[in-house]
């Protein structure tokens, strides 16, 4: 039977060529081999993406599929069909618009040799700059309560000689002699065809010229930035804070990256913490487990007092409200827990070893009896 490569790509039979070359995005990106190493089944569907593309995306073709079922009757050796030498490829499909994904990369690889990222979506046309991390180590408390500070960044500024241009101030401009001034080129790989920016002028379509003296031609300067940030009150281990505009500056005017610092945020002496609960172990004596006791425990917030109940086990909980970490973006915080393990007392203490002697006397079968232990 022959595929049906409308079901292939999850589309109708009355699918519009864009919506069928957005199915074909989307399906390509998640399947491509590069993306799945060593998965066959990947690889198989992959295949079997191309070869519906390479036909519903051809109206002839399509036609034919459509009538027959199948391109039976179309000569081989022309690239009309699946298994045909040079198809199903890709002629003609643009990979220039799929942003800064991997899958991205991975095709502007393929058509500049290997060559670094940043090659322009829009030939010519502004490009935005990289984003840029910076690691950030805070104090416990310093994340639960937020921080102003100010941190060193290097990073790329558009050059202030030549705007970003990388050209010489008042360099005559000629149309690039490679791609005739349009910016655009192909190139074959395989039985893959690929469209993208042309090599020579990076997709400017002029020829580069006499190169910008302060910069030397990329447009953009290293320079060290020093940033004020503002840390959120709640971030924690892994949180990004976006600094808007400060990343690596555009090409051919185009927006500069964003700088996101990223959080690891520093162990406590005795706090811990789980997403916005926050616990801590307090030591009590014997007697206020006994005889119960209000206690003073630490909150991130300052001391408050807690009732400690007759007859309190070591390792109970008491949940104190609201005196948790905060969450950003969010209203209120969560709640600490405090956890309490008994001390016992002095054991080199003659009065103390006489009076629990004593009260081991007066209080019963021991604890492993009363479970059912001896």
């Amino acid at each position: 039977m022959a595929k049906d490569y409308y079901q292939v790509l999850g589309v109708s039979k009355e699918a519009a060529l864009p919506d069928i070359k957005k199915a074909y995005r989307k399906l390509a990106r998640k399947y491509h081999p590069d993306l799945n190493p060593g998965d066959k089944t990947a690889e198989a569907r992959f295949k079997e993406i191309q070869e519906a593309y390479s036909v519903l995306s051809d109206p002839k073709k399509r036609a034919q599929y459509d009538q027959f079922g199948d391109l039976g009757g179309v000569p081989q050796g022309a690239g009309a069909g699946p298994g045909a030498p040079g198809g199903p490829g890709f002629e003609g499909f643009d990979f220039s618009d799929y942003g800064s994904s991997t899958f991205r990369d991975f095709f502007e690889n393929l058509f500049s040799g290997g060559g670094p990222r940043g090659a322009q979506a829009v030939p010519g046309g502004p490009d935005r700059g990289e984003d840029l991390q910076y690691a950030m180590q805070l104090g416990f408390e310093d994340a639960i309560h937020g921080v102003q500070t100010k941190i060193r960044v290097s990073r790329q500024a558009s050059c202030e000689a030549c705007g970003g241009t990388g050209r010489a101030a008042g360099a005559r401009r000629r149309p690039c002699p490679t791609c005739g001034g349009s910016g655009r080129g192909t190139v074959q790989r395989g039985f893959m065809k690929f469209s993208g920016a042309c090599q020579a002028c990076g997709g400017t379509g002029q020829a580069p010229g006499e190169a910008c003296p302060k910069c030397g031609g990329p447009g953009a300067v290293q320079i060290s930035d020093l940033i004020a940030v503002r840390i959120p009150a709640g971030v924690d281990n892994g949180s990004k804070v976006r600094v808007p505009g400060r990343g690596n500056a555009g090409r051919n005017g185009g927006p500069p990256g964003d700088l996101f610092i990223v959080i690891e945020v520093a162990p406590h002496a005795y706090f811990r913490r789980e997403g916005a609960t926050i616990s801590v172990r307090v030591p009590i004596s014997v007697p206020e487990a006994t005889l119960g006791a209000k206690i003073e425990v630490p909150t991130l917030w300052g001391k408050t007092t807690i009732r400690i109940p007759p007859g309190t086990k070591s390792g109970q909980k008491f949940r104190i409200k609201e005196q948790g970490a905060p969450v950003p973006g969010r209203k209120g915080r969560g709640d600490e827990y405090a956890e309490v393990y008994i001390v016992p007392p002095p054991f080199d203490n003659e009065r103390i070893r006489e009076m629990m002697k004593e009260l081991e006397r007066i209080s019963g079968p021991n604890p492993r009896q009363s479970a059912g232990m001896n």
